[in-house]
């Protein structure tokens, strides 16, 4: 696996929303703003899902997944293999954790699951010489 260094790890924890592709297993794409997501290790993402139907079939069919983040002209765009959990130590953490967010908010929330994301690439994609280089 490939290590997200300290840059990446930074921007990703500073954005609000970051944006997560799937695809079935003919390829047909799909993307989706992502809210809830939280670095587990150098080379596990941890999302939650409160609202996935059609992004959920398609990680159940084709684990393949990218999500990509930016500030300004700063961006990274990561590729990895996902694994759905429902029970489990993490899940019942991110359980708990949506729950107190829902509360603080008043508002209605459940998490369903968690999707832990394998980091396999990182790229850069912001503009310059370097757009769409491989990180290691």
């Amino acid at each position: 696996m490939i290590k997200m260094n300290e840059q990446v790890k930074e921007l990703l924890t500073k954005q609000r929303t970051i944006v997560l592709a799937t695809a079935t297993p003919n390829g047909i794409p799909n993307v989706v703003p992502i809210h809830s997501k939280h670095i587990i290790d150098d080379e596990t993402i941890m999302i939650t899902n409160q609202f996935m139907n059609k992004t959920l079939k398609n990680m159940q069919k084709n684990p393949q997944v990218a999500i990509t983040f930016w500030e300004g002209i700063k961006g990274y765009q990561i590729k990895g293999n996902c694994v759905i959990e429902n029970s489990g130590e993490l899940y019942e953490k991110a359980v708990s954790g949506v729950a107190a967010y829902a509360k603080s908010k008043n508002i209605s929330l459940k998490c369903k699951g968690i999707i832990l994301i394998k980091v396999t690439e990182v790229y850069d994609v912001s503009p310059g010489p370097n757009a769409g280089e491989l990180i290691t």
